[in-house]
């Protein structure tokens, strides 16, 4: 069978330790055996981080902005451990907020359910899809610690020469302080990505917040997302027969637990970083999560939401064989190549993607399956736990089935 012909080239960030093998074996087992694949490579594993000044990211990042689809291989966000291990120059920042912030992005996170592999919520039966807003918040607050009695105030000084200033609290012996800020521009492109991918996926958006105490700060997030979606979405998902539903962070908390799932769960920075690890948890392992980066303007980065798998690969370098789960991974791969497929308009493309995606959810489903996998394993078949090249071997096989 003649292979499938690419229009327009994938960005390809390749990255570090256990997953970049996985990375190359995905690619010559299930990948370029079918598709003449067309890539802008780019190596994002550390030591090219290090040698160009963390320039490749950038440029990795500025590439996606010009093709508009980028896959992503699992990188080291490095510590200082890790500046000794690698002799860095420096301690560069997480690949992963580099290229979020040059995009304007937020990162939908959604399990990958099988067959014999159960949620920990019993009710669960389609994924839950967490969207974070991964800017500002708490994660870039400005804290110290109060040595002793006296007036904490909020002072912001403005460029036209208002000053607005406000007493926190008048503190009669130590404690703790903590500043945070958000800019309306970051939350509607937050509120647009999300609503713009709820079309995409064609699923209802549920937001939370905690607006009833926090008035200005949790509301501002509220009243933005009603705004864009009564003057940008609301006909949209109307005729879609989508909804969008805003309820407070706790009561959705108890929502999600009593629903069936099936829905986008739009999440403030904070929220979502805890939910994310919580749903992907209670579905049942990270190694079945994706992730995907969409700016507000329909630029796509999709990549497996786990980390580089360290430890099996201090093993792989000692020759030992590794059971290394490549599920999103793999999921990374054809989400990337369907979106390709879409804006190119290649039915072929996209067809090899749902294939793919179907041969390795039946390669679980028939009991082949990495370790990970076969200690949660609930099918009838008995579970055959093999290592990460014979598992990408049998998917292989099962999607030269479905050719």
């Amino acid at each position: 069978m003649a292979k499938i012909q690419m229009r327009t080239p994938l960005v390809e960030m390749d990255g570090d330790e256990m997953t970049r093998i996985l990375w190359k074996d995905i690619k010559d087992i299930l990948l370029t055996p079918y598709i003449d694949l067309k890539t802008e490579y780019y190596d994002l594993g550390l030591p090219e981080r290090d040698r160009t000044g963390d320039q490749v990211t950038v440029d990795a990042a500025e590439a996606t902005k010009k093709y508009g689809v980028a896959v992503k291989c699992a990188t080291i966000t490095p510590n200082a451990q890790r500046m000794e291990e690698y002799q860095l120059h420096e301690m560069w920042k997480s690949p992963n907020g580099t290229i979020r912030a040059i995009l304007d992005g937020t990162v939908f996170r959604a399990p990958i359910m099988v067959k014999g592999i159960s949620p920990v919520v019993k009710n669960w039966k389609k994924p839950i899809t967490i969207a974070r807003h991964a800017y500002g918040d708490v994660y870039k607050s400005t804290e110290y610690r109060v040595p002793g009695p006296g007036r904490a105030e909020l002072v912001f000084h403005g460029e036209d020469g208002q000053e607005l200033c406000q007493t926190i609290y008048d503190f009669e012996c130590a404690g703790v302080l903590q500043g945070q800020y958000n800019k309306d521009s970051s939350i509607y492109s937050f509120a647009r990505a999300c609503f713009q991918y709820a079309v995409d996926t064609r699923q209802d958006l549920w937001f939370a917040t905690k607006d009833t105490i926090s008035k200005k700060y949790d509301h501002t997030f509220k009243d933005i997302f009603q705004e864009v979606y009564e003057k940008e979405y609301q006909e949209r998902f109307e005729t879609m027969g989508l909804t969008y539903f805003y309820t407070l962070i706790d009561d959705a908390v108890a929502r999600v637990i009593r629903s069936e799932g099936g829905y986008i769960w739009a999440c403030k920075n904070y929220d979502g970083d805890v939910m994310s690890d919580m749903v992907s948890t209670a579905f049942g392992s990270l190694a079945m999560m994706t992730s995907v980066l969409v700016s507000p303007d329909g630029k796509y980065e999709y990549e497996a939401a786990h980390g580089t798998v360290t430890r099996h690969y201090y093993k792989y370098l000692k020759g030992e064989s590794t059971s290394t789960n490549p599920v999103a991974t793999i999921f990374a791969w054809t989400g990337a190549l369907r979106k390709r497929g879409e804006l190119d308009c290649l039915v072929e493309l996209r067809e090899f993607a749902d294939q793919l995606e179907a041969a390795t959810l039946a390669t679980i489903e028939g009991g082949t399956m990495t370790k990970d996998l076969a200690g949660l394993w609930e099918g009838e078949t008995p579970a055959n736990a093999v290592d990460s090249r014979a598992f990408l071997e049998a998917i292989k096989a099962e999607l030269d089935k479905r050719r």
